[in-house]
């Protein structure tokens, strides 16, 4: 319990920092918050819709929990990210319990320390997506296991078994046969290597499989009732065909997950190698005496080849492989504490080091030239003098304490350096907001709409805008992954083409249009139609069909151009006043 409460408020102040300052980025923050959000106002929690239109591409379950966050807090960042949060937390006592139950009470709490702030580890629990969700769920299935193996036939092996189901079960309802696919193939590996095929009699396989049912097949069973064409794109579409399919771009090169692992677990990829040849078994014969390292390590090494062979690529994919690799970590590592320290730890030292100044070197050479989207330089520089810093002198302290202040202090050393460059990171990124989000536009417009009102996302989707508004929002020219959905209904009054765009826009209806400001000085030139300014950044423009009426503006700080970024005049032209407007 001590552990647990200490373990709790390290956790929350790490995983709650800032959590709700950053804006919802498109798409996958404005996709993974606007179906949620259509599910609360509509009733219908059986049929996911992204703006109106139909999308089966992923399970309920993640939508259902933040629906309940949206129904107790409304629709704000911090709500919206509570889940991954939650989950990160979830994550982190997890492993601190199995490592702890494996291999000690030292192992367990360094591991938790490890996962906790190994930067994609932190990344994910601070974007809405599906994915710590489901590395979570999954981990909890596989541990559960773990654990169940290890005691003998009864009550506490028989609930180890079924939590093993019901998690693998709540994985599937998130993100599909992955939940399954995943546990399978890691214990069915490791069984072959060990020999012990006994175990799947000893698996409570009946009531087990009985619970994974009863959880999983409700919704399928009640949204194919109401969709008929929902298993077709589900699971041939979306499970076989898009892992099969060839992509192209960096991205899915077989090779990109190495660099993906190298800089996610930093700063404890490190000690990466040294500690998988600590946790393996030192001859073919002692196989059976390592069997909790063992399955450890083939669920890193199976997960990071299932995914790398997979013709879709993202670079969260490879997200379950950090809690068994944590645990490992935090094995070498309570050796190392209890044994005062070893040899090859010495060299974990000098990587880090050797690491940490060339992320100095990289970043401060090519970052102020390749990353696009920040609007204050200034500030952005002193954020990466101030990462440099920590870097620097963090790693340069951890030599150093590691050789005459023995591994715990270190330790704590590379810990500090690790939440410190999070918490740099983390803060820096509300720079990109404005380059990510339409936020800044969404609150301008909103307090002008009237019901009657369209607004259209020209030539893209941004995801996010939607859910500002709290309103569904027209797509001209563009469907996107809302094509299987815009041709399984009629959409036509939402999403449409040019010429059904510029209809609206010369008839009665006051339309805004929201628009690249690229596309936006081409389809100016090109074009004899009148276009009103409303409010515009350094990358996006909001444009309108009427002059507006001063009682719409009413109450409003400053529309138009004020406060949203370097330039306050419209593309190609003066700034335009608010009384122009």
């Amino acid at each position: 319990m001590r552990d647990l409460l200490m373990l709790s408020v390290l956790l929350f102040a790490l995983f709650g920092f800032g959590l709700g300052d950053r804006a919802l980025w498109s798409p996958d923050e404005g996709r993974y918050s606007e179906i949620p959000r259509e599910m609360v106002i509509s009733g219908d929690y059986i049929t996911p819709r992204l703006n109106g239109v139909k999308y089966f591409e992923k399970p309920p379950l993640f939508y259902w929990l933040q629906s309940i966050s949206i129904k107790l807090f409304g629709v704000n960042e911090w709500a919206l990210r509570l889940w991954a949060a939650t989950f990160a937390y979830l994550g982190c006592l997890a492993v601190y319990f199995s490592g702890r139950k494996l291999f000690g009470r030292r192992a367990g709490l360094i591991s938790a320390v490890v996962l906790a702030t190994g930067m994609l580890y932190y990344a994910m629990s601070r974007i809405i997506t599906l994915d710590m969700a489901v590395s979570v769920l999954l981990s909890c299935a596989l541990l559960a296991f773990l654990w169940a193996t290890r005691e003998p036939m009864g009550a506490s092996r028989r609930a180890g078994m079924w939590a093993f189901f019901v998690f693998a079960a709540l994985a599937t309802l998130t993100k599909g046969l992955i939940g399954i696919v995943i546990p399978a193939l890691v214990i069915g590996v490791w069984m072959l290597l060990l020999g012990e095929w006994r175990i799947l009699k000893t698996m409570y396989l009946p009531s087990g499989i009985a619970l994974f049912m009863l959880v999983v097949l409700p919704w399928h069973i009640l949204i194919s009732r109401a969709n008929p064409e929902f298993l077709n794109f589900y699971v041939v579409h979306e499970h076989f065909q898009r892992y099969l399919t060839k992509h192209h771009g960096p991205l899915h090169q077989g090779w990109i997950f190495m660099p993906v692992l190298l800089v996610g677990l930093f700063p404890w990829t490190a000690f990466l190698v040294q500690a998988v040849r600590h946790n393996l078994p030192s001859s073919w014969s002692q196989r059976r005496q390592h069997k909790e390292a063992l399955f450890l390590i083939l669920w890193a090494g199976l997960v990071f080849v299932f995914f790398s062979v997979s013709s879709s690529k993202l670079i969260p994919y490879i997200l379950p492989i950090f809690p068994p690799l944590a645990i490992l970590i935090g094995r070498y590592f309570s050796d190392a504490w209890e044994n005062g320290g070893r040899m090859d730890i010495q060299s974990g030292y000098w990587i880090f080091l050797a690491a940490s100044f060339l992320l100095v070197a990289v970043g401060l050479a090519v970052a102020p030239h390749r990353v696009e989207g920040y609007s204050e330089p200034g500030r952005l520089a002193a954020y990466m003098y101030a990462l440099a810093a920590v870097l620097v002198v963090g790693s340069s302290a951890t030599v150093i304490l590691g050789r005459r202040a023995g591994f715990a202090k270190a330790f704590g050393s590379m810990a500090i350096t690790a939440v410190l460059t999070l918490m740099i990171m983390s803060g820096s990124l509300l720079l990109f907001d404005q380059s990510r989000s339409v936020k800044s536009l969404a609150v301008m417009l909103k307090p002008r709409l009237q019901p009657g009102d369209v607004v259209a996302s020209y030539r893209a989707y941004y995801q996010d805008l939607p859910v500002y508004l709290e309103r569904r929002v027209s797509v001209v020219g563009w469907r996107g992954e809302l094509s299987f959905g815009a041709q399984a209904e009629d959409v036509s009054g939402w999403i449409m083409d040019d010429a059904a765009l510029w209809k609206k826009w010369d008839g009665p209806v006051t339309v805004y249009i929201l628009i690249d400001r690229e596309r936006y000085e081409k389809l100016r030139s090109q074009s004899d139609r009148k276009f009103y300014p409303v409010v515009q950044t350094d990358f996006h423009v909001v444009v309108t069909n009427k002059v507006e009426p001063v009682d719409r503006r009413q109450g409003m700080a400053r529309p138009g151009f004020a406060g949203l970024g370097r330039s306050h005049a419209p593309p190609g032209g003066k700034e335009t006043r608010e009384e122009d407007i």
